[in-house]
Formats: C-alpha cells, sequence, structure tokens
C-alpha cells in the first residue's frame, strides 16, 4: 500500500466516526446553528435592521426574516462592494463567488472566513466516507482531476472574486497537488473547447483513477477522450479508474450512457455543492440519497414547493419535514445570506438520517396548463421509456407547444439520442403514459382533452453542445434547463432539429 492511501484510512475512520454521531443529533444541531448565527449577526447592518438581537428561537427567526432572493439582497451586496463592513456577516467577504443569475445576471456570493471551511470540508468529508465505506483508499494514489473554472480571480470591490470551484482550486491540501490534474495553465483557459482539448491530451496517457464534474462535462470528455483513441471505452484508456464524483444535476438521465462510454466497474459519488454552501454528499455508496450536512455554519429551511410563489409561505425547520414531500430549500449561512432561496427543489427520502435528493430547480418547471410538472417527474418519465426500449438519452429539454396550427397544444420534448428507438410514435405514448403515471395534474389535462400527446423532436448530434456555445454556457457548471415553462430555450433549439 502506498503512503498516501495508508495515511488516508485512519482519517477517513476518524472523519465517518464523527459524521455517524452526527446523524443523531442533526435537528438539535440545527438549533444551535442558528442560534449561532442570530448572535454574530446581531452585530451586522442587517441584523439591526431585522432586529436579530431579539430573535430567541425559530419563530421569531421567520417573524423577523422574510424569505428573499438574489435580487432581494442585492443592496446590501452593493453595499460591500463599496467598502463597507460588518454589512451581512462580520467584516468583510473573504471571496466573492461569481456565479450566473436567471434574472439578475452575474451574481455575487459571498464567502466568509467563517463559511470557506463548508465548501473545503463537505468534498473532503465525501471522499473520505466512501473510503471508510468501500475500504478503498488506492485512488488518492493516482491521477485525479479537479476540474474548476479559472483559478486566476479578479477584485471586485477590493475582493478577490471568481467561480466558486477556481476559488476552491486554491484550497487544495499539497499532498494532492501532485496528483492534480489538469494542469494549473489549463484551469486558467477559458474557451471551454480549447480548455477541453488540453484536459484531454494532459490526461489520456496518464493513471487516471478519479474524475469530478457535472455529468454532461463528464461525458463530453469521455466522448472526445473515445474518439481520439479509435473508439475505446474508457476503463481500456483508464484500467485503474475507480471512482466517479458527481453533482449539479440529476445523474439519472446521464447515467446509462456514462456507463456504457466506460463499460466497466467505477464507484459512483454525488454531492451537492453550490455557490451557496456545500449541502449534502452520498455518504454510503449506491445508498439513495444524500446526507444533509447539518453542522456547519448552515441553517436550512424548508417551503412545500406548491407554495414558493406565496407571500407568506409556510416555513419548516429540519425537525418538522416528512419523506416523499417536495420542498424548495431556503438556507442561512455563517457568509451572511439570510433565508435565502437558492432556487432548488429537494424530496427527503428518510428522516433518520436525514437524506435527500435534489428534485429540479423552483424555476424550471411547467404549468402554462395547470400542470406543474417538475424536473423529477419529466426525468424519471423520460429514463423509464429509455430502459425500456434499450436506448440511451444524451440530452433533452421540454416546453409547451400553445399556439399550434391544429388539434390541442402539448408538451414538446427536444431529445438528443445516441440511437432512436426504432418506433418513435410508441416511444412517445410510452413517455407520455409514464408522465401520466407521475402527475396527476398532466393526466387529467390529456383525459379532459385539453392537451395531446406530447411530441418528441430529434435533435441532431451535439445539438446541445452547439447550442450552449452559441449562448456562451459551454462546459464548466453550465447545465441545459431540464424544463421551461417558456419558449426561449425551445425555439433557439429550433435549428439543430433533424428533418
Amino acid at each position: 500500500m502506498k503512503i498516501k492511501s495508508f495515511l488516508a484510512k485512519p482519517y477517513a475512520a476518524f472523519i465517518h466516526s464523527k459524521l455517524r454521531k452526527g446523524m443523531t443529533s442533526a435537528v438539535a444541531d440545527q438549533r444551535g446553528v442558528l442560534q449561532m448565527l442570530i448572535k454574530s449577526g446581531g452585530r451586522t447592518v442587517f441584523g439591526k435592521e431585522h432586529d436579530l438581537q431579539n430573535v430567541k428561537n425559530y419563530e421569531d427567526f421567520k417573524k423577523a426574516v422574510p424569505i428573499r432572493d438574489y435580487e432581494a439582497f442585492l443592496p446590501y451586496i452593493e453595499k460591500i462592494k463599496g467598502g463597507e463592513q460588518n454589512v451581512l456577516w462580520k467584516g468583510k467577504p473573504i471571496y466573492f463567488a461569481k456565479t450566473s443569475g436567471t434574472t439578475s445576471g452575474v451574481k455575487y456570493i459571498p464567502i466568509s472566513k467563517d463559511s470557506i471551511s463548508n465548501h473545503i470540508n463537505g468534498a473532503r468529508d465525501a471522499l473520505l466516507c466512501y473510503m471508510a465505506e468501500s475500504g478503498n483508499a488506492d485512488f488518492a494514489n493516482g491521477k485525479m482531476i479537479f476540474l474548476s473554472g479559472s483559478p486566476e480571480l479578479e477584485r471586485v470591490g477590493g475582493i478577490p472574486t471568481g467561480r466558486l470551484s477556481g476559488i476552491v482550486n486554491h484550497f487544495i491540501p499539497r499532498y494532492l497537488r501532485g496528483n492534480q490534474l489538469p494542469s494549473y495553465e489549463t484551469n486558467c483557459l477559458e474557451d471551454w473547447e480549447t480548455k477541453l482539448e488540453k484536459i484531454v491530451q494532459e490526461t489520456m496517457h496518464e493513471n487516471m483513477t478519479l474524475i469530478s464534474g457535472i455529468p454532461p462535462w463528464i461525458q463530453m470528455y469521455f466522448d472526445w477522450l473515445s474518439e481520439r483513441n479509435e473508439g475505446k471505452k474508457i476503463k481500456e484508456l483508464f484500467p485503474q479508474l475507480q471512482v466517479i464524483v458527481h453533482g449539479g444535476v440529476n445523474f439519472e438521465p446521464y447515467k446509462s450512457k456514462l456507463l456504457d462510454s466506460i463499460a466497466g466497474s467505477v464507484d459512483m459519488i454525488e454531492t451537492f455543492p453550490a455557490s451557496e454552501g456545500f449541502f449534502a454528499f452520498q455518504d454510503v455508496p449506491g445508498k439513495e440519497g444524500l446526507l444533509l450536512n447539518t453542522n456547519s455554519g448552515i441553517f436550512f429551511e424548508f417551503v412545500p414547493a406548491g407554495e414558493t410563489g406565496n407571500e407568506n409561505p409556510t416555513r419548516l425547520s429540519l425537525g418538522e419535514v416528512k419523506t416523499g414531500e417536495n420542498y424548495a430549500l431556503i438556507v442561512s449561512t455563517n457568509a451572511g445570506l439570510w433565508s435565502y432561496n437558492i432556487g432548488d427543489t429537494v424530496r427527503f427520502v428518510s428522516t433518520n438520517p436525514y437524506r435527500l435528493v435534489v428534485t429540479g430547480r423552483t424555476k424550471h418547471f411547467i404549468s402554462a396548463f395547470g400542470e406543474h410538472v417538475i424536473a423529477e417527474e419529466v426525468e424519471q418519465a423520460m429514463m423509464s421509456a429509455a430502459k425500456q426500449f434499450d436506448t440511451h438519452i444524451i440530452e433533452f429539454t421540454v416546453a409547451p407547444a400553445i399556439h399550434v396550427r391544429e388539434g390541442l397544444p402539448y408538451h414538446e420534448w427536444f431529445v438528443e439520442f445516441e440511437t432512436p428507438p426504432q418506433d418513435m410514435k410508441l416511444f412517445a405514448e410510452t413517455v407520455n403514459n409514464n408522465l401520466r403515471a407521475k402527475n396527476i395534474y398532466y393526466e387529467d389535462l390529456i383525459t379532459g382533452n385539453i392537451l395531446q400527446c406530447l411530441k418528441i423532436r430529434v435533435m441532431k448530434k451535439n445539438a446541445f453542445i452547439e447550442y450552449m456555445k452559441s449562448v456562451g454556457r459551454l462546459g464548466g457548471q453550465n447545465k441545459v434547463a431540464r424544463l421551461s415553462n417558456d419558449r426561449n430555450i425551445a425555439d433557439a433549439l429550433e435549428g439543430w432539429v433533424k428533418p
């Protein structure tokens, strides 16, 4: 056994034991986190405006602090950018994580001296739990891809600013630097296709043991590797590849194609990171659900998904959630976010311990006719049909077709297949029936002759890659919205539909 894996095992056992103990105290830990946030935040501009010093418990907190999105936080962010201190959290942020907003353009999410450990330790704990649960630490001796945005940071209001992954890149432990790929110079490249080509060149002949990234990026990387190596499968190129760490989107729509590209045994670790915090990770390989990070400076609230548009929605703390319900995730953090709606929806699969799955985005749904179809439902409908018809889906998105030339309106699915099913009509009917079984409102609209059966538009090869390139969002952590309540993406994709 080599030195890195040898030393990692006892540390993994220690962290694993600590997390197991934390599972039994999650609700109490959350109460403690809230009290810590209130105490520290009371002396800030935000805290004084919301009278946090007189907040004693969660009921008081809900009355004092309304749920906000980024646009409502902008006045405070502008104060910080203008040089003010103690605005949302004590002192000034040590970083701004720059991310894309749907309505506000670029968003600047504060990272404080207190919160940076959440981002670093979350990823660390995911790998250490895997080591402890599986007994496998050998991957620590090989080469690993820690793909990031550019680690070169700009300054906004005097604060170092960049993509979260670029910021975190600076905190990779020195003992892992020799294992890290791609090179610093390659990570600094901005053009995605140039960067990916360099990554392929730098990794093609290396002993790759771990690869991390969002599933669409990993698949694109695998495709490029295979094309440059006479169609070889990934396990042929990297026989020691043992672990894939993924997050950012639901893995299921990509799983079949990825496993086919690999053509061998590889363990998967799912994570739930965001610029606002590292929220959860898969602590047991192969087990459904991600363990919520309940004692890391983040207080979680949950709003029933159907109430996200309400002025005064129901707000639940961790001890009040139920399995099987869809919730919008709300966070307050030790970086100065307060009851912040991050835009993701989750569903708990267990409350002992608290494990959840990410079900979609609060702004990504279709309810043009009152059906309120969400990402989880369309993904499950598609994946079940793909399995039945033994076909691989590369990417897809869904939009309403409201103003049709003849007949009833319908849901329009833009799908890029690796190999399309032979009977496309039957495939569409199967997907449609699957969705009817998932969503009672959609079922009522079909049976009530308000909607007709969904229609599938077959896309050209690399259609979604070309689309993302055309809107300047190719690569990195960018992903295609699974479904939209408007036609913006659908209309832009028309140029890549097969005749």
